[in-house]
């Protein structure tokens, strides 16, 4: 399994983003595909998940502002990133779950300037 996440970049305080990655299976066969996120000095922060059957769950620190969804036929999975704030600059991280299995992709760095 091969996660590709892409969409990061700077964006200014407010601003917004939208992530993708890109998975090299049919991701209808795991059993949820997550964000994570870790800022330096930091571990890995779960940030959104979903699962299989297309239920959304996200951190509290999200809410309201980042939506998760995903495209079984074009094996992508996404993150929009609205009004952003400095403190969710981080490395983001695709992550998906088969079989006990956890696979994680390269993150994509995402920087929000004041």
């Amino acid at each position: 399994v091969q996660l590709q996440a892409s969409g990061g970049g700077l964006v200014q305080d407010g601003g917004s983003l939208r992530l993708s990655c890109a998975a090299s299976g049919g991701i209808s066969s795991f059993n949820y595909m997550a964000w994570y996120r870790q800022a330096p000095g930091t571990q890995h922060e779960l940030v959104a998940i979903i699962t299989r059957g297309g239920t959304a769950n996200y951190a509290d620190f999200v809410k309201g502002r980042f939506s998760i969804s995903r495209d079984n036929a074009k094996n992508m999975v996404y993150l929009q990133m609205n009004s952003l704030k400095p403190e969710n600059t981080a490395v983001y991280y695709c992550l998906a779950n088969r079989d006990l299995e956890n696979y994680w992709g390269k993150g994509t760095q995402v920087t929000v300037s004041s």
